[in-house]
C-alpha cells in the first residue's frame, strides 16, 4: 500500500486585495455564469481546488468597489464610505500567461453576489482579497471523495480537470435537474454521479450511506448546505467509520442565512 501522510497540509498566502476587471462572460450552464477577470494578478496563487477569495462588490449605484486595505493588524475599511458587501468564492481557474481569473457564480436568488453576476457586463470592476491560504489534500492517496451541490461544483470541477493520469476519484453532486449536469474533463479514473431533485434521486446524505468505498488509504471531501452537509459527516464516520483527519467537510451555505462559509468539526 502506498505511503500517505495523516492530514491536510496548510500553506499560507501573502493577503492582497485586488481590483480586477470583467474579461469575459460565458454559461456554463443556464444556472451557472463564469466570469473572467484580469488586472494585477500576476502574483496570484491558488495552490488547492478549495481555496477560497472574498469578492467585494460595488455598492448599489456605484461602479468600484470599496476595498479593504490590508495592515499588520488586519484589514480596515475606509469608515467613509458603507462596508462593502463580501462574499467568498472558488478560484475556478487561474491562467498565469493569460492573466486571467475565472469565477463561478451559481445564478440563483437575489443575494448581491448572485444579482452583481446576473447584471454583470465587460468592463465592470470587482475587488478580490486572498487567498489567505490553500489547504493540500495528503500525499498518496488510493482514493479521492468528493460530495458537494451547485455551490460546490466549481471546486469539484476543478479537481476533477487538476487530476493526474490513473487518480481514483468519485465525486456525488447534487443539483436541481439535468440544465446543471455538466461535462467534466478529467485525466483521473473517476466516477461521476448526478443527484437530480427533479427527478426524486435522493440526496447527498443517503447517497454516501449507500456507497462501497475502495479499499486503501482515501480522503473525503464535502461542500454544500450545512445540514446536509453535516449529515453526510456524520455518515462518513458512522456508516464508513472513516478518521476523521480523512474528512474535510465545509458549509458554503446555510438554509435562511446569508454570507455563511464554515468549516464543519466536532
Amino acid at each position: 500500500m502506498s505511503p500517505v501522510s495523516p492530514e491536510i497540509r496548510r500553506v499560507r498566502h501573502p493577503l492582497k486585495m485586488r481590483e480586477l476587471t470583467v474579461k469575459r462572460l460565458a454559461h456554463v450552464s443556464p444556472r451557472l455564469l463564469r466570469v473572467t477577470l484580469t488586472g494585477d494578478l500576476a502574483d496570484f496563487v491558488s495552490a488547492s481546488f478549495d481555496d477560497h477569495v472574498k469578492l467585494f462588490l460595488p455598492a448599489e449605484g456605484e461602479s468600484r468597489p470599496s476595498l479593504p486595505t490590508v495592515t499588520e493588524q488586519g484589514i480596515a475599511f475606509d469608515p467613509s464610505r458603507p462596508r462593502p458587501a463580501s462574499r467568498d468564492y472558488t478560484p475556478r481557474r487561474y491562467d498565469r500567461a493569460a492573466n486571467e481569473l475565472d469565477i463561478e457564480f451559481v445564478l440563483h436568488g437575489e443575494g448581491p453576489a448572485a444579482s452583481w453576476a446576473r447584471n454583470a457586463r465587460v468592463g465592470d470592476l470587482l475587488g478580490v482579497g486572498g487567498p489567505r491560504g490553500s489547504s493540500i489534500l495528503p500525499d498518496g492517496l488510493d482514493w479521492n471523495l468528493l460530495l458537494g451541490d451547485e455551490t460546490a461544483l466549481p471546486a469539484i470541477a476543478r479537481r476533477l480537470e487538476e487530476a493526474t493520469p490513473g487518480e481514483c476519484i468519485i465525486a456525488i453532486i447534487e443539483v436541481e435537474d439535468g440544465e446543471a449536469v455538466l461535462d467534466i474533463p478529467t485525466a483521473a479514473q473517476a466516477s461521476v454521479t448526478w443527484l437530480r431533485r427533479d427527478a426524486g434521486t435522493g440526496g447527498l446524505p443517503d447517497a454516501v450511506s449507500d456507497l462501497i468505498l475502495p479499499e486503501g488509504h482515501g480522503f473525503a471531501w464535502a461542500a454544500g448546505e450545512y445540514a446536509s452537509i453535516r449529515q453526510v459527516r456524520q455518515r462518513l464516520i458512522e456508516v464508513h467509520g472513516l478518521d476523521r483527519q480523512r474528512i474535510r467537510a465545509s458549509s458554503y451555505w446555510k438554509q435562511g442565512e446569508v454570507a455563511s462559509h464554515e468549516t464543519l468539526s466536532d
